[in-house]
């Protein structure tokens, strides 16, 4: 099985326990810390009858009061995030279970900054203490532990802040930002969410669907995986936010894999998700599209190899674009301060691109946590308030092709001081920083699929082509995982394997990609948390694609067990 299939199937979340001590706890906070507070109103901020706000709120109101040491400075600032999940998973391959579990567990990450906002501990590499807290009702040992937990991070950002203030000695910093956006309290009380199961129909269905590797000898995986979470948050500072939220997030995923004659490595993946059980796929339609993968590794099995040089136009359907435009532009909107010292205003490929062309003038990407639904589908990226307790916001990032803004949590960058409810936690990776919620590529004049398809073929026939290429789905920014050579004679596809772009980057978006189509396409993920990405087909005029030169194993040396 191939490592990419491995991620999804063995799931992403799993392999973080390879990586830590307590590795079925970190899994599960991984999965929690992904989940965004949902659009519920606003109440009074008093904990009432919930133990867990009850808990926070005298432990803040002590720490804001006694929390010195000794001729030190005082905290400025004190947040405590809790995440409450209630988990089931299963993972279901060859039509049968391979795991089911379910879990419940409780997270506190307590974060203590000490200087001002101008210049104060933080280093951007994930302050702050992580502790697993009790899931019962009782308040003195939930609370005791939120009082280790403060203590032991305002040491750490003592320490952090000498050594910070010793680096900035030998520094010379061209651009001073501060360290930290001042905002306004937000105070938004929720109702707690609860998990809603149907086991048995779900694992049925899924055995069905994984038992057609039956129908095929030479399928060498066929697998699916299950999640469902309900997810309660916490967010308490010393500015005085309060919010507490709760939401539920299901997700399935379907794969196989495959080998050619020649040995190379075929696999397929899908995955469905969304806030409620209607988003993921019924019995009967999840069992159809494991038969249609199941057919489609038996077409790439055959399929001839792609050329092994290519230049010319190629068109990718709305789903493609979407991987494309996740990478190519998703990651580089981001505002992440650079590292101390460096005077950069960002990191990433767009970090000297700012009120530059970026994409072609016809296109138009926001990013609007506010939206729930986009072509029919709901979107994993809607939230009210962030990670860090600020409003979410509509941002315009790039407006007719420019570049014009990043998404920014509280840690501020040059030109940008305040938040604009992008920041996202993401304790066990050891960050906290600006994400995206819901990333929405608009193209003005967009054209139907098919009228992009007549272009294609149009330009391919200009310049003397017997064919060009459409893609219809990517296995990441350089890999077409369907890719069909269309042919300009009568238009017919033919589905091709083995291939890579070569120059597929932040350069051919801006200058390569000539047409967007008026077709949507919705790309809901939850790592590194709950986010999605709309957007439209599109077409390049001009892309480098090559032979793939690895990913060829020996077949197996003996055939599979006789199907009984």
């Amino acid at each position: 099985m191939s490592r990419s299939i491995r991620m999804i199937f063995s799931s992403r979340i799993l392999m973080m326990k390879k990586r830590a001590s307590n590795s079925h706890c970190v899994a599960l906070l991984l999965a929690a810390l992904m989940m965004m507070p949902a659009s519920l109103p606003a109440q009074d901020a008093k904990g009432g009858d919930d133990p867990v706000l009850r808990s926070l709120q005298v432990e803040m109101a002590r720490s804001k009061a006694e929390l010195k040491l000794d001729q030190s400075l005082t905290p400025y600032f004190i947040d405590y995030r809790v995440i409450d999940v209630d988990n089931w998973d299963a993972d279901v391959a060859f039509g049968s279970v391979r795991h089911e579990a379910s879990s419940r567990a409780r997270f506190l990450l307590v974060q203590v900054r000490v200087g001002d906002y101008k210049q104060d501990n933080s280093s951007g590499r994930g302050e702050g203490t992580f502790e697993l807290m009790p899931v019962d009702g009782d308040e003195q040992s939930f609370r005791f532990q939120v009082w280790q937990a403060t203590d032991k991070a305002y040491k750490q950002a003592l320490e952090m802040l000498t050594e910070k203030q010793s680096r900035l000695k030998n520094l010379t910093i061209d651009h001073p930002v501060d360290d930290f956006a001042r905002t306004e309290p937000v105070v938004s009380l929720g109702a707690t969410a609860t998990l809603h199961l149907e086991r048995e129909g779900w694992l049925r269905q899924m055995r069905e669907a994984t038992d057609l590797y039956k129908t095929d000898a030479r399928i060498q995986f066929l697998g699916a995986t299950i999640s469902a979470k309900a997810v309660n948050r916490y967010e308490l500072n010393s500015e005085g936010t309060v919010v507490r939220s709760g939401q539920e997030l299901y997700r399935m995923t379907l794969g196989g894999t495959t080998q050619a004659d020649d040995g190379m490595h075929l696999e397929r993946a899908q995955a469905f998700g969304g806030h409620t059980a209607a988003d993921i796929p019924a019995a009967g339609e999840f069992v159809e599209k494991a038969k249609a993968m199941v057919a489609s590794l038996k077409q790439l099995r055959t399929a001839p190899l792609a050329d092994e040089d290519y230049h010319g136009p190629v068109l990718f359907s709305a789903d493609a674009a979407g991987t494309v435009f996740t990478t190519l532009v998703g990651d580089n909107v981001l505002g992440h301060k650079p590292e101390l010292g460096q005077n950069a205003r960002v990191r990433g490929a767009f970090a000297s691109s700012y009120k530059t062309r970026v994409l072609p003038e016809f296109l138009t990407v926001v990013d609007d946590p506010a939206r729930t639904t986009a072509g029919g589908k709901s979107l994993m990226g809607h939230y009210d308030v962030d990670d860090e307790g600020v409003r979410a916001q509509r941002v315009v990032l790039v407006d007719k092709g420019v570049l014009v803004s990043y998404l920014l949590g509280r840690t501020p960058i040059r030109d940008f001081a305040a938040s604009n409810g992008h920041g996202r936690s993401n304790v066990p990776l050891g960050w906290t920083g600006p994400g995206i919620g819901n990333l929405v590529v608009e193209a003005a004049n967009g054209v139907a699929p098919a009228e992009l398809k007549q272009k294609l073929i149009a330009m391919c026939k200009e310049r003397g082509l017997e064919y060009g290429y459409r893609v219809e789905t990517m296995a990441g920014p350089r890999a077409p995982r369907l890719l069909y050579r269309v042919y300009v004679s009568d238009g017919h596809e033919e589905l091709v394997r083995g291939a890579l772009f070569g120059d597929l980057d932040q350069r051919s978006m801006r200058t390569a990609l000539v047409a967007a189509g008026n077709d949507v396409w919705v790309e809901n993920d939850i790592l590194p948390m709950p986010h999605s990405v709309v957007s439209p087909s599109v077409l390049f005029d001009d892309l480098e694609l090559k032979r793939q030169t690895s990913g060829k194993e020996k077949l197996p040396d003996y055939p599979p067990p006789t199907v009984q």
